[in-house]
């Protein structure tokens, strides 16, 4: 049984996650790799409504995703865009990548050899990857103006369309922590986290939300 308490602070944690970006046309759509499909509907749903020329799908597979996407998650996202409508020469694929340092890294490489000159970046993530995601691509594509984008959904819609309300809020957790952490790490840029946000952060992992903390001894870079 998840407490009122708990989904009090999960929703502040989800909210500050979010970007609140207005999404406009850029260079090109990023798709992160995950566990979750709704990433590949939106970046097909970007491309359709005309917001970028050409679509990168980008890793590999994790634990989390190897059963559900064995054939490995950017794989598994073209194939959803497709059968979505977006035409096959419009989708570059990147397998590699196993974090989200290495979808940014591994994504410029692929974009390079494509001869494809980027200025801006609509990078797409699960809703409580945003800003994570943001911090990591202003510091390892500086060059490049980044605009994030997520499913449309509130956190109890979500947590209803993964069907698993505990592991999203871990991964919430987890997500706030690699916020918290990265810049030291020279992974992300440092941004503001409202103490109140702090504050449920630090709840949660005191009622047990912390199966996707990375350990305090842990040393950089684990990257995801």
């Amino acid at each position: 049984m998840i407490s009122a308490q708990a989904w009090a602070d999960a929703r502040l944690l989800w909210d500050y996650h979010r970007m609140h970006h207005e999404v406009r046309p850029c260079s090109v759509a990023v798709g992160l790799g995950s566990h979750d499909l709704g990433v590949a509907d939106v970046t097909a749903d970007l491309y359709r409504r005309g917001m970028a020329p050409v679509i990168v799908f980008t890793g590999s597979t994790s634990p989390t995703t190897r059963a559900r996407m064995p054939r490995g998650e950017a794989v598994h996202y073209r194939e959803r865009a497709l059968e979505l409508g977006v035409p096959d020469s419009a989708v570059l694929l990147e397998p590699h990548a196993t974090n989200t340092g290495e979808n940014i890294e591994f994504t410029q490489a692929v974009l390079k050899e494509a001869g494809i000159e980027v200025s801006s970046v609509l990078l797409v993530s699960k809703p409580y990857e945003e800003r994570r995601s943001y911090a990591m691509a202003r510091k390892l594509w500086p060059e490049v103006e980044i605009v994030c984008a997520s499913t449309p959904m509130d956190l109890e819609e979500y947590a209803d369309s993964i069907g698993d309300a505990r592991m999203v809020i871990d991964m919430i957790v987890g997500a706030l922590q690699r916020v918290l952490i990265f810049p030291d790490w020279g992974l992300a840029i440092t941004q503001e986290v409202p103490d109140a946000v702090a504050a449920g952060y630090r709840r949660l992992c005191q009622e047990g939300f912390s199966s996707r903390l990375l350990p305090a001894d842990m040393t950089p870079p684990p990257g995801r």
